[in-house]
């Protein structure tokens, strides 16, 4: 639940909290590595729940979110503190607005670089910003979206600045920007992903969410995406369909969602494609309201989605799947099983991954491949687009990619309350809300300490950091 909430607001994969390719083993919310270096205390109490055999109320799973997030943001103020030191600018003095934007664009690139970025070579640094800025759209559309967060931020404090001197920012003030655009970054950056995925749409011949690999590998030079995965990446992360005729094919779902796309890995998280299926599953939870229902309601309810602009494709024959999915499954479809999973891209297959089950589920994360080629040479790629397949028609009729193989990785079980289990469960929220307030109170602590607020009160104009 806490994968899916990220994936889909923020586009974060959380290490610890990865996509469990199908596996029924999925990985549980204490092992996330933040967690564990900056709330062992909170570790602790989520492993005597998970000994005592009890799960954690939906209360529980909210305040985890909200933990996580917070820990996250603070990630972020680290990075601030280097893009300041960067641009030669101390952290206790107030900057102009020009010198602003200079730090928030410095924050961007090391926030994007992620852990190949330098964070103390300050000429390295001012040479990869005057050598983007001569690149014209890719620096643009970066300092659109700064400058759009320091304009969204004065107007929501226009009542407490001065009309008539220009602006000056504390690192307070910066801090909350920078808040704001670790946030809404991975919303930001999806609109690269959405090109992307309509760039292989029209790659499509069949509009199926297949591309031939032949299709996927001859892009002109002059494309706006150069597509150099290798097959034995495509494969090893389940984008690759190698049955029918034809040839291989790439999924655009699975690879658009694939490690290869996300940017801004850190220790402790990376940014990726905003998954568009997670849209899809939210509006099917909100109204079937239950783990499992009957495959009557859910096609109709399918038929209806506002979520998705696409619509269903193949309606008689999925209804026909849906039924021997329940058949399966005691006469109901459960939400959260791979049948399902594999029906939903049928029915959305550029929104929808096809649900792969991994050998090993290390290989979707992107960590995985940053001591391995995932690019495939230039030869290998030509040897593809001459080979003897050619160009799926669009009149071959629709082979359905189908395994009757079920996993059901949510599968819940029944427990009885019990008297230690609500004793487990006190002791959680206490431990989460104690490291709410401990990230709290260090946030405001470091903030302070680097404007000087804690040592005199400053003249002027200061805008407070938004905890």
């Amino acid at each position: 639940m806490v994968h899916n909430y990220f994936a889909k607001e923020h586009g974060w994969l959380i290490k610890g909290l990865e996509p469990h390719g199908m596996q029924s083993n999925v990985s549980e919310v204490h092992e996330v590595s933040i967690l564990q270096d900056k709330a062992p205390a909170l570790v602790e109490a989520l492993l005597e729940t998970r000994q005592s055999d009890r799960g954690l109320s939906l209360s529980d799973t909210v305040v985890m979110i909200a933990v996580l997030e917070r820990l996250i943001i603070k990630e972020s103020i680290t990075l601030l503190e280097a893009s300041y030191a960067l641009n030669g600018q101390s952290s206790t003095e107030q900057l102009i607005e020009a010198d602003l934007h200079d730090v928030l664009t410095s924050y961007l690139l090391v926030f994007e670089m992620g852990m190949k970025g330098n964070l103390s070579d300050t000429r390295k640094h001012q040479a990869m910003k005057k050598s983007l800025s001569q690149k014209g759209q890719t620096w643009q559309t970066i300092v659109e979206f700064e400058q759009d967060a320091v304009f969204n931020f004065g107007y929501e404090h226009r009542a407490r600045l001065n009309p008539f001197e220009p602006p000056q920012y504390s690192f307070q003030a910066a801090s909350q920007i920078v808040e704001d655009l670790a946030h809404d970054y991975g919303k930001w950056q999806n609109t690269e992903c959405r090109q992307m995925k309509e760039e292989l749409m029209e790659l499509s011949p069949k509009g199926d969410g297949r591309v031939p690999l032949k299709n996927f590998y001859s892009q002109p030079e002059s494309a706006d995406y150069q597509f150099t995965e290798s097959v034995e990446y495509l494969r090893k992360i389940g984008a690759l369909d190698e049955t029918g005729s034809g040839g291989p094919k790439v999924l655009i779902a699975n690879y658009v969602a694939g490690p290869s796309n996300c940017i801004a890995s850190s220790a402790y998280y990376s940014v990726c494609c905003l998954s568009e299926c997670e849209g899809v599953m939210s509006e099917l939870e909100s109204k079937i309201r239950a783990p499992a229902t009957s495959p009557e309601r859910l096609l109709g309810v399918v038929r209806n989605l506002s979520s998705t602009d696409t619509p269903m494709r193949n309606p008689d024959v999925l209804a026909e799947k849906l039924s021997g999915i329940a058949e399966q499954n005691n006469g109901e479809v459960p939400l959260h099983g791979r049948l399902f999973a594999q029906w939903l891209h049928h029915a959305f297959p550029n929104e929808c991954p096809y649900p792969q089950i991994a050998e090993n589920a290390e290989v979707l994360t992107p960590s995985h491949w940053m001591e391995r080629k995932a690019t495939a040479p230039e030869a290998e790629r030509m040897q593809h687009v001459e080979s003897s397949h050619d160009r799926v028609s669009g009149a071959d009729p629709a082979v359905l990619q189908w395994s009757d193989e079920e996993v059901l990785p949510l599968l819940e079980r029944q427990h009885s309350r019990s008297a230690l289990g609500n004793m487990v469960r006190i002791a959680v929220q206490l431990a989460m809300f104690c490291v709410l307030i401990r990230i709290a109170f260090t946030g405001w602590h470091s903030v302070a300490s680097a404007s000087g607020i804690d040592k005199k009160e400053k003249k002027g104009f200061q805008l407070p950091l938004h905890m």
